[in-house]
């Protein structure tokens, strides 16, 4: 049972803070289908950030001597890089659809084309290969909180909340879980969140109120940005041991569809996570899962392409249903236009 929290949290929390992002860019009236090429951007930045940044000797130092808490630093840094580069890459949808009044969809799945294709030229010019890793180790034995940080021999010692959430875990995971609850509560509860949600239900009379429209979308956009940036980074971290490719296994589509079976709230959206991230990790798992010491998916006998589908076919299982009760903001798609009303 530890096993398959453990594993479903390290599936949710991508999918988590990544349909946030969506939230907020769609709020502001924007359509950020770009979520997927902004994960894998922000991914190849946040290895980039560890690869270049491991090579200095203090690092290096750190992890010989079990230095924890710098090597926590770093993966800290490595997130914060992702976020910014993240955020700056969306200004590119931002120019489009608020400055250009381009259609939203095209520019969002131009982003998608050049995202991965960009990031390959730079790994192959970077690393030689398709490939970037970290420069010495992986993902685990780097950044991974295990109980030995804590003093414990054995994981028994801990008990089960000790030995489920928080041996063999992530900062970043709980980082992005404080996070999502900080920024749904500013999107609510504050005034900026306010305006922000007002620009993508009826801009027309956000702008008659003094609000700035534009700035609003602006800055909807680049929080998606950065967030879906970071998104991709630890997606990178947990589920790659630290590696891109230039392919997030579609996790920005499926965020889109967490976003939208949340009807566009956060604590839906967290409840979307869990579940789409319980299928996710039945699909890497399955073999490996035990409940009551029966490893019960390896004996239905099902052959294992069919559990790689199982999250993708429950995507489209549950927007079917869905889709049609689902509310998104009024205004999203549609460009605004200060001298139309």
């Amino acid at each position: 049972m530890t096993f398959l929290i453990q594993q479903t949290l390290i599936y949710a929390i991508p999918l988590m803070i990544v349909a946030l992002a969506g939230v907020f860019a769609e709020r502001s009236g924007i359509i950020n289908l770009a979520l997927e090429g902004i994960m894998i951007f922000g991914a190849f930045v946040g290895v980039l950030f560890v690869n270049v940044v491991q090579q200095a000797d203090v690092f290096m130092e750190a992890y010989a001597a079990g230095d924890y808490l710098t090597l926590q630093g770093l993966e800290l840094l490595a997130m914060l890089a992702a976020a910014v580069m993240g955020a700056i890459f969306s200004l590119l949808l931002s120019f489009a659809s608020v400055n250009l009044r381009a259609d939203q969809t095209i520019g969002g799945t131009a982003l998608n084309l050049m995202a991965p294709a960009l990031v390959l030229f730079l790994i192959r010019i970077i690393a030689n290969q398709n490939t970037l890793q970290m420069s010495s180790g992986d993902g685990p034995s780097w950044f991974m909180i295990k109980k030995a940080m804590f003093g414990y021999g054995r994981t028994e010692q801990m008990g089960f909340l000790g030995s489920t959430f928080v041996d063999k875990t992530y900062l970043a995971t709980y980082v992005c879980i404080l996070l999502f609850v900080i920024l749904s509560i500013i999107l609510y509860k504050t005034r900026f969140g306010l305006r922000l949600r007002a620009c993508g239900e009826n801009p027309q009379a956000a702008d008659s109120l003094g609000i700035n429209v534009y700035k609003m979308r602006y800055a909807g956009t680049t929080i998606s940005g950065a967030l879906a940036g970071m998104g991709g980074f630890v997606y990178a971290l947990t589920t790659s041991n630290c590696m891109s490719t230039g392919d997030v296994a579609g996790y920005g589509f499926l965020a889109l569809a967490v976003m939208i079976f949340g009807n566009w709230k956060p604590l839906n959206i967290a409840g979307a996570s869990l579940l789409f991230g319980l299928f996710k990790c039945i699909a890497s798992s399955y073999s490996s899962i035990n409940i009551g010491g029966v490893f019960i998916f390896s004996e239905l006998g099902l052959p294992a392409h069919f559990y790689r589908m199982l999250p993708y076919i429950i995507t489209l299982i549950v927007l079917a249903f869905t889709s049609k009760s689902s509310r998104a903001p009024k205004a999203e798609g549609i460009p605004y236009d200060k001298g139309k009303r």
